[in-house]
Formats: C-alpha cells, sequence, structure tokens
C-alpha cells in the first residue's frame, strides 16, 4: 500500500524562501510542496517545517558511554540515549565522532570506541533508532596508536568522514600554550615541571607520528570513497596542506585567515554552533559570527550542544546582517549532507526524503514538536 501524509498550514523553509502551504510525503519521500490555501491534512498551525539537521561532528556518545571516570555504560543503552537526544533536537542524520588515537587526556580506549561502533551497527540492524547514523573518525595524527586504531574500521562501511585532528601543545587549535595550560594542565592536575615534561613528550609524538599518519590516513579515505576533513587549520599553510591531502571539509578554522584561504579552495567550512551561540569559540579563537558576516560559513556543527545545532540556525540572521533564515537552515541540513555526499536529503523538495522537522519559535527559542525520518514520526 501506497503510506501518505499531508501536512498543511505550515511555513514551508525551501532552499531560497519560506512559503506558506502544504506537505504531500508519500512512501518516506517528498512528493510535492503546495503553496496556497491549505488543503485537508495535519494542521501543522503556522508551525515552521525545515528539513531534517545533518550532524557531521558530534563526540556526544562518548559521554553517554563514559559519563563520569572509570564509569562505562552499557554501549547499546548509550548509543540509545544520544540518540534519543539527538532526534529529540531535529538531527534526522548524525556521523558520530568516535576518536581514533589516544593520548593521556583520554578517558577511553580503543576497544571502547570500537564497541560504540558495534553498538551503532547492532542498533542500525535492529530498527531502534530514530536518527540515520553513520561515522565520523576523529584521527588524532600525533597519537603514537593513530593507525593501529584507524585499522579497526577498515572494513567498515558506515564510515563517512575522517578528520585530520592534532591537538598537541604548539599545534594548530593550541598555538598559544597559555590556552593549552588552561586546557590540559587543570584538567590532568599536573604541576609546572610535569606539565613541562607532558608537552615536551606529546610535541615530540606530534613531530614524530603527524606527517606520516596524515599521508597514510588520507590514501585510505581516497581509496574508500571516505570525505576527508582538516581540523583547527590556523595558516594557508596548514590549509595548502590540506588542499594537498585531497580534504574536503575544513573543520573549526582557527583563524581568519584560514578560514578564507579554504573557502577560496573550494572547502566546505564548518565552524561550531556554540561558537554562534555564545559569540565567541570556547578555546578563545575566530569567532564563527565573523566568518558568517564574511561569507565563510557553510556548515555548523554542534559538536558538544546537540540542541545548538537547531538553536543557530533560528539565531544566526538576527545576530550577522544579511543571513536569511533559508541560509542558516541550510548550514545544517543541505550543506553538511552534500559535503559528505548524502543528496537524497537535506532539502525540502519533491524526490528527497522526508525528513522534517516541525519548529515553533517561543520567546527567541525554537522548540521541537514534530521530527519525521523517511516520512515516519520518530520524535
Amino acid at each position: 500500500m501506497t503510506a501518505e501524509t499531508i501536512l498543511t498550514n505550515a511555513r514551508i523553509v525551501l532552499p531560497d524562501e519560506i512559503v506558506e502551504g502544504s506537505l504531500l510525503l508519500r512512501d518516506g519521500l517528498i512528493a510535492a510542496v503546495e503553496p496556497g490555501a491549505a488543503r485537508a491534512g495535519e494542521d501543522m498551525g503556522g508551525d515552521y517545517i525545515i528539513p531534517g539537521l545533518v550532524e557531521l561532528h558530534t563526540d556526544h556518545l562518548e559521554g553517554h558511554y563514559a559519563p563520569r571516570p572509570k564509569v562505562r555504560w552499557n554501549p547499546i543503552a548509550a548509543v540509545l540515549a544520544h540518540d534519543a537526544q539527538v532526534a529529540t533536537a531535529g538531527i534526522t542524520t548524525v556521523l558520530d565522532a568516535l576518536r581514533v588515537g589516544m593520548d593521556e587526556d583520554a578517558e577511553l580506549t580503543s576497544a571502547d570506541i570500537r564497541k560504540l561502533a558495534d553498538a551503532i551497527e547492532d542498533s542500525v540492524r535492529e530498527d531502534r533508532l530514530r536518527a540515520d547514523h553513520f561515522i565520523h573518525l576523529r584521527c588524532e595524527v600525533s597519537a603514537p596508536d593513530c593507525l593501529k586504531a584507524f585499522a579497526n574500521f577498515e572494513t567498515d562501511e558506515r564510515v563517512k568522514l575522517a578528520s585530520l585532528m592534532d591537538h598537541a601543545p604548539g599545534q594548530r587549535q593550541f598555538v598559544n600554550l597559555e590556552t593549552y595550560a588552561y586546557y590540559y594542565q587543570r584538567k590532568l592536575k599536573l604541576t609546572d615541571q610535569d606539565f613541562k615534561k607532558f608537552c615536551d613528550k606529546r610535541m615530540a609524538e606530534s613531530a614524530r607520528n603527524s606527517g606520516p599518519n596524515r599521508v597514510f590516513i588520507a590514501a585510505a579515505c581516497h581509496e574508500r570513497g571516505i570525505v576527508l576533513a582538516s581540523h583547527d587549520d590556523a595558516t594557508t599553510g596548514h590549509v595548502d596542506e590540506a588542499i594537498e591531502q585531497g580534504v574536503r571539509v575544513a573543520e573549526f578554522p582557527t583563524t581568519e585567515e584560514a578560514a578564507k584561504a579554504s573557502k577560496a579552495a573550494g572547502l566546505g567550512v564548518l565552524m561550531g554552533a556554540p561558537n554562534v551561540m555564545r559569540g565567541a569559540s570556547h578555546s578563545g579563537n575566530v569567532s564563527a559570527r565573523t566568518l558568517a558576516a564574511d561569507g565563510l560559513l557553510d556548515i555548523l556543527s554542534s559538536d558538544y550542544i546537540p540542541f545548538s545545532l537547531i538553536q543557530s540556525a533560528f539565531f544566526l540572521g538576527g545576530v550577522v546582517e544579511g543571513i536569511t533564515l533559508p541560509q542558516a537552515v541550510a548550514m545544517v541540513s543541505k550543506n553538511p549532507a552534500e559535503a559528505v555526499g548524502l543528496t537524497d536529503r537535506g532539502v525540502i523538495a519533491p524526490g528527497r526524503r522526508a525528513d522534517l522537522v516541525r519548529v515553533r519559535v517561543d520567546d527567541h527559542v525554537p522548540v521541537v514538536r514534530t521530527v519525521w525520518r523517511e516520512g515516519r514520526r520518530v520524535a
């Protein structure tokens, strides 16, 4: 039997405009967009209908699995808790970011990460999940075990994206050693002398491992059709290296210089939605609002707060002149979907997946009222 749903009396956010009208959903796809007078169907009460959000970089799952030091939760239960949170925030497609390569601050092991990946796969197979889940490998290229951990995913077809990261002191996000000290010395409770030894060790690992690991992982990803992302690029030299390695997404550039170079090279520039909401980076780097105002922002990611993704979409136009709601919504739906080759979703148009979110805005905060994935209500 053909399954049809009509959503009527809605403000429908299309790629270039907002129209008042109805949507016809058929067999999991959008069959028609009908502007104008309302027709019979499920009354949306004038609420917005936007495409389901597409999240490329959230490591939120790890926190559900390891909520406290030395605590490990059931991995399937952790996946279900994470899935419920992202879906009720309007995210219908999520690339769960799993760490590859561990350093001294890591609470998890590579075996833990593989358990989480297996729990995702098992939950997809058993149809337990509300959102559509894929995997993003966060490759800490300075870590000695990076390639060994990467090999744990050599046959995993759920991997869609891999980012090349180096969080060693003096590199990228932490060029300023005072910022690194604030972030790590307090976290690890190290004396000044021990912290210096820690930094020396991390910098030596970066010098030894980062270059060869970047080259190996880039080649492996190209062979397997996995999209590559750079991470925390700070200079045009970093961007040149990313271009040489075939990177397509520039995650969290830390300076406007790097963002401009990435944009000019045709990379999709991704920034954090929490950065948009706060007006600044928590690490003291370039503001996402500044990049948006300069036309340098393509994609937003919820990073560490799932709800920030939809929040930023309805907030950005109010703080950056010239950004329309359709443009902001594209940053959390169409643009991230296309960046990783998911061209069947991210836009409200006939033939696209009926991944949709009903939103009402109360006191400047978007309220997610209903979420559909492939025409089926999931939240």
